[in-house]
């Protein structure tokens, strides 16, 4: 059972998705909170798996509180998944949350089945990157300052094959697309991203394609 946490300043919105999300087997929420100071109090007591966070809410924002539950300084093994809900397809407030080790974001006009998809995607540890909007998001916000690619010292720990992969991942390819345009298998594709994050000190794909656009590997609108 995959347990989450619905966070929204709109007691409409949380008693929908409440609704909607309890209506499928294989999940359930277990709390909800109108604030970001309250959702980062009940992940805590709570410890869902997934936290569907709202960006912008009175005394502390979803960006804030993503960044108090993922704050890699902590060491804490029981720390959820956050996958942002916004009504916006370019809200800068996400591309921070994605900074911060948010696993993706969703709007808010999703169908119910788009989101018991997502919320299982991101409690199965993957990241949300299918929309196109993630792609744009990233793209406004890191054409303005274009990197060179050899700057990064960790990007010289790659061999050239991960670094194909890390590209074409930033592209927003799936691992299948990836097997195909590299003629490898897809397991060999699998293998080799787990070697990217692993040396690049990343979470998961959404961070993978935020790094490869900010140093250079992609160039926004090419």
């Amino acid at each position: 059972m995959i347990n989450v946490l619905v966070v929204d300043d709109q007691p409409m919105i949380r008693v929908g998705i409440r609704a909607i999300l309890d209506s499928y087997d294989d999940i359930t929420v277990t709390g909800d909170a109108a604030d970001g100071r309250d959702a980062v109090r009940q992940a805590r007591e709570l410890r869902p798996d997934v936290v569907l966070m709202d960006v912008r809410m009175p005394v502390l924002d979803g960006l804030a509180a993503t960044r108090e539950l993922l704050d890699p300084e902590q060491d804490r093994p029981d720390r959820p998944r956050v996958m942002m809900l916004t009504t916006f397809d370019a809200d800068h407030y996400v591309y921070e949350a994605l900074r911060a080790g948010a696993s993706g974001f969703l709007l808010k006009d999703s169908s119910p089945d788009e989101l018991a998809v997502a919320v299982r995607v991101v409690a199965a540890g993957e990241a949300l990157l299918a929309p196109v909007i993630t792609q744009r998001l990233i793209e406004r916000f890191v054409e303005a300052a274009p990197r060179d690619p050899a700057a990064h010292p960790l990007l010289r720990s790659l061999t050239d094959r991960e670094r194909e992969v890390l590209t074409l991942i930033s592209r927003g390819l799936s691992n299948g697309e990836i097997a195909g345009s590299l003629v490898i298998s897809e397991q060999t594709v699998k293998s080799h991203v787990s070697k990217i994050l692993q040396k690049l000190g990343l979470r998961d794909r959404v961070q993978a394609v935020v790094f490869g656009y900010e140093n250079g590997l992609v160039v926004p609108g090419r």
